[in-house]
């Protein structure tokens, strides 16, 4: 089995292109792929590989200025869910476009998973869910609000408008890994909110710790890398992912119409040009050939 280990970390980079080097080599020395994010803000990916090449990447990691306190979340995968290894420069390792947003300054409260279902089912709390449209469709907390935004970069608009639906109550947040609470959180404090809370190690670390028959969770979780989603302790789940918008698609969704394997499916049936369409059938055609071979493509 190998190691996937999500990551992130708020702390002040001056320079992110030059960590990018020798980040590279240590995951090409010790076979870990993934994706890396690093900016001024700090770092944020997921990385999948041997236990010990884990480590090591890790341990690089946490010699860098300021990341010392560095915390990861490890699952299992019996494949490689990745294809390569990308360590990008980015301006935000979580794009929420709001400048004067730090999480380095504020957040608001963790709670632990274990605590996490007494808060949500208090009355005078308003839990909202941080993620994209897509990944609150395949799962999210019993009762949770669905902003309903496209990306995370729509969030405050989507509070802007709705703020007034929730004077006087306590806001709980959650998203995937905890990253985007760090920025929604300081956000809302920001914004005057006396009381924000979030799910520390986000849903991952419920799904971790809390049974399945304590849970409060409905669905899958999904996550970034070739497992596609999660369930309960971490497992697999049952999705797979659509190859030309990467958005998660189920059984019953690759018998629909618009679906064609690694060109369409009814998420993105009106979104890309024929000409994307031509791009997307020649890499799934490379994929095919790929495998024949007993390969991996380089674009998986």
């Amino acid at each position: 089995m190998l190691t996937v280990a999500a990551l992130y970390h708020f702390t002040r980079f001056p320079d992110p292109a030059a960590l990018r080097g020798p980040l590279v080599e240590i995951c090409a020395q010790h076979g870990v792929k993934g994706s890396l994010l690093l900016a001024h803000e700090g770092i944020n990916g997921t990385i999948a590989g041997a236990a010990s090449g884990i480590a090591a990447v890790l341990a690089h990691l946490r010699s860098l200025p300021g990341c010392a306190a560095l915390e990861h979340k490890e699952s299992f995968s019996a494949e490689m869910p990745f294809g390569r290894m990308k360590v990008k420069l980015k301006r935000e390792i979580v794009t929420m476009g709001q400048p004067d947003v730090d999480p380095v300054a504020r957040v608001g409260s963790y709670v632990a998973p274990q605590d996490w279902n007494a808060l949500i089912s208090s009355p005078d709390v308003a839990l909202i869910d941080t993620r994209n449209d897509y990944e609150v469709g395949i799962g999210t907390f019993q009762g949770a609000v669905d902003p309903d935004i496209r990306t995370f970069r729509d969030f405050p608009k989507w509070w802007e408008e709705h703020k007034d639906e929730y004077r006087g109550k306590r806001i709980a947040m959650f998203c995937t890994g905890g990253i985007r609470c760090e920025k929604s959180t300081n956000y809302l404090l920001g914004q005057g909110v006396n009381e924000v809370f979030h799910l520390k190690g986000g849903i991952l670390k419920y799904l971790e710790d809390v049974p399945a028959e304590a849970s409060m969770w409905d669905g899958e979780c999904y996550v970034f890398d070739g497992r596609v989603s999660v369930g309960h302790g971490l497992i697999p789940g049952d999705y797979d992912s659509c190859h030309a918008c990467r958005r998660p698609i189920s059984a019953e969704d690759k018998q629909r119409p618009e679906y064609e394997r690694g060109a369409c499916c009814h998420h993105c049936a009106g979104e890309y040009s024929e000409a994307d369409r031509t791009r997307f059938r020649e890499r799934q055609r490379q994929l095919d050939l790929a495998a024949a071979r007993g390969e991996k493509h380089f674009s998986d």
